[in-house]
């Protein structure tokens, strides 16, 4: 366990901490690096005693920059000064997970050949917080039906990570819970594989000890990419209609029996461009090989748009034919509302993935 380095965030920590260090010392962890997130001034005392100890380095933030922020602060030292170590292990301070499964992670991480370890709970069991339960099965369920990624435990605080990925993980965004999951997502979106293995559960230890999880708003930047995905297809119809109104006044009338067909084209072209450029750079922060992204794009929306007609013309059938023009709309509607989240996950896995 020489070889592995432990990464601590804290902010504002219980009397969990120093135990927590203890029980991975005995473990046989000799290398910690703790990172002080601009705790309040009571828990100076504490990282002073831990700073102390052999093998722990204690880094601080002069004020509360989260989760994520002191993950990365973390990372960077070990890029800067722990060069020929394999990996890191992340692990929580506050009592949850034990030094036994901290070890079984380490183990996992020697014999992984390049994947990234992770520590699952089992929410099955009595007792689990609502707002962990809530949190976990919301994201959990999102990874599969939106990106194909299947995980058991997306919010896990226990990873092991070999080196290699350190640097990676600093280019990352996010800087509070959401890190956590954009590490997953862009993890996943580089071919690195996961390998999951069971620890125990262990909620409520020690007293103040607490989750700094916030379920609205820590969901809401976790589904970030998704809201603007969102956003991107509401301003792309808005530019959709903003063109075929423009080429209707200017060039319709040039064009005679096919103005209509002509302006919606024209319009197409421009919104379908627009919402290509919003998506890749809004949505998936994608920079280089635009050509091979364009050609991607429209690919997709290609097959997209032969997937709508074809699967409102199948419904329709099925329904005998004849239906009203208001029938047809609503089905549109579940049509589109569907192609539009396979379209974001063709997208994050094809279209926009790493190294297309």
């Amino acid at each position: 366990m020489t070889n592995i380095s432990i990464i601590i965030p804290s902010f504002n920590p219980s009397g969990e901490l120093p135990r927590v260090v203890s029980g991975l010392m005995e473990a046989g962890f000799d290398d910690f690096i703790i990172v002080d997130d601009g705790s309040a001034p009571g828990h100076a005392a504490t990282f002073g005693e831990l700073g102390k100890l052999p093998g722990c380095t204690v880094l601080t933030h002069p004020g509360n920059e989260g989760k994520g922020a002191a993950l990365k602060t973390a990372f960077g030292f070990f890029v800067r000064n722990r060069a020929g170590k394999p990996g890191f292990i992340m692990a929580d301070g506050d009592g949850q997970h034990l030094a036994g499964d901290v070890l079984k992670c380490a183990q996992a991480l020697a014999r992984s050949d390049g994947a990234v370890v992770l520590g699952v709970r089992d929410f099955s069991r009595p007792g689990i917080p609502g707002r962990s339960l809530f949190g976990n099965r919301l994201t959990a369920f999102a990874f599969r039906a939106l990106l194909g990624i299947d995980l058991r435990d997306t919010q896990t605080g226990l990873r092991g990570v070999p080196a290699r990925y350190a640097p990676l993980l600093l280019e990352i965004q996010g800087s509070r819970f959401e890190y956590e999951t954009n590490m997953l997502l862009e993890l996943s979106r580089r071919g690195v594989p996961f390998h999951e293995i069971g620890i125990e559960t262990v909620y409520g230890r020690g007293p103040g000890r607490g989750s700094h999880f916030r379920p609205l708003a820590d969901s809401a930047l976790i589904f970030a990419r998704l809201l603007k995905y969102s956003l991107s297809g509401v301003l792309s119809f808005f530019a959709d209609i903003g063109a075929f109104w423009l080429a209707m006044a200017f060039l319709g009338g040039l064009m005679g029996p096919w103005g209509i067909l002509g302006c919606t084209a024209m319009a197409r072209a421009v919104s379908s461009f627009f919402n290509f450029n919003l998506n890749r750079r809004l949505v998936f922060g994608r920079r280089g090989a635009y050509g091979r992204h364009l050609r991607r794009y429209y690919a997709l929306a290609s097959a997209q748009m032969l997937a709508a007609a074809g699967a409102l013309w199948l419904l329709s059938a099925l329904l005998g034919g004849g239906q009203p023009a208001w029938l047809l709309a609503l089905l549109k509607v579940f049509v589109d509302a569907a192609l539009f989240f396979l379209s974001f996950y063709v997208q994050s896995r094809w279209v926009f993935a790493a190294g297309a």
